[in-house]
């Protein structure tokens, strides 16, 4: 069957009961110190099915070993799922690798497409042979991203002398030459500065937004999912556990809000409220909206005495998450 025609319109990914197992080998000590191999059967993806939108702007999270590069490397056609299919553009990742690339980018944040001892500009200009890019797409497309990504200065540099921040961008670069409309990255800020990290984020919305650009990125970093994604798939044990907007995450954990309290040094006692810690006059707590609500909070607050400012805002994304991975640790999937 052609899998392109059951494809629903507007659908850039589809995954339907994907599992994938792998085969290790390890070595068991036996009876009088006698060694001997034993295979451990390893499940990374366990019957996970989602779709994704083009167009979509989508994060995907998750606590180490749960899938997440599997996943990407599955839909990439570098792995083969064990049990279920997977749509790419209306196109199999396994049958269709070649065809599929040329309209797909690929970037692992551990890892470089650059050649380490040559300049950056080779690499590009390799790629343009390579992928048969036309003139007037490669030369559109390499300036733009002079632009944006600021790499006008370090194409003639060897890839091998650059910064983690410029390798990076001249990665980026690099993958987007071909103009794809669909871009899988994975930990593409890893170990990027406040500044790098910056850069990085601003240039994927702008594509997202301007370009159409379908994008799924996985991160550690919560915040920077957040500020970048509109909807988050998060996975555990190899099967999706939630997936929706960052406002629908948190509510899952209740509505928690932090705030601080500043007084002339006597500490607040808050009925329903968990105290952080503080000296000074300045005092941390939690509170959950979903049980004390924001009428309340501020009634307590006007009833004590000794308080002259009061700052509230949302729980951290980060402490959502880390709180759902801890509960998500003693469950059973």
């Amino acid at each position: 069957m052609n899998q392109a025609a059951i494809v629903p319109e507007g659908a850039a990914v589809i995954a339907d009961s994907v599992s994938k197992t792998f085969t290790q080998w390890q070595r068991k000590e036996g009876v009088k110190g006698i060694f001997r191999q034993q295979k451990k059967i390893v499940t990374a993806l366990n019957d996970a099915s989602f779709q994704i939108k083009k167009g979509e702007f989508v994060a995907y999270a998750g606590p180490n070993g749960a899938g997440k590069s599997t996943t990407m490397k599955l839909l990439s056609g570098m792995l083969s799922p064990t049990e279920g299919s997977i749509s790419v553009l209306g196109m199999s990742p396994e049958r269709d690798r070649i065809a599929l690339m040329k309209r797909i980018g690929v970037l692992f944040g551990n890892r470089t497409e650059l050649w380490w001892d040559h300049p950056v500009i080779q690499s590009f200009e390799w790629k343009k042979v390579v992928w048969n890019i036309p003139d007037e797409i490669y030369k559109r497309n390499l300036d733009r991203m002079k632009e944006l990504l600021e790499i006008d200065g370090v194409q003639n540099t060897f890839a091998r002398e650059l910064s983690l921040g410029q390798r990076m961008r001249a990665d980026l670069a690099m993958m987007l030459l071909h103009s794809p409309e669909l871009v899988l990255l994975d930990e593409p800020t890893l170990g990027l500065d406040v500044v790098a990290k910056r850069q990085m984020i601003e240039f994927l919305k702008k594509i997202n937004r301007e370009d159409g650009v379908t994008i799924l990125v996985t991160s550690h970093d919560m915040d920077d999912l957040e500020e970048m994604a509109q909807r988050i798939m998060m996975i555990s044990k190899g099967q999706l556990a939630y997936d929706g907007d960052f406002d629908g995450l948190r509510r899952l954990t209740g509505n928690m809000t932090n705030f601080t309290v500043t007084t002339d040094g006597r500490r607040p006692e808050l009925e329903g409220c968990r105290f952080l810690g503080g000296e000074h006059g300045v005092f941390e707590f939690e509170a959950d909206l979903s049980c004390t609500s924001i009428q309340r909070l501020l009634e307590m607050l006007s009833r004590s005495d000794g308080i002259r400012d009061v700052e509230i805002r949302r729980v951290p994304i980060e402490q959502v998450i880390a709180g759902l991975y801890q509960s998500w640790k003693g469950e059973k999937v």
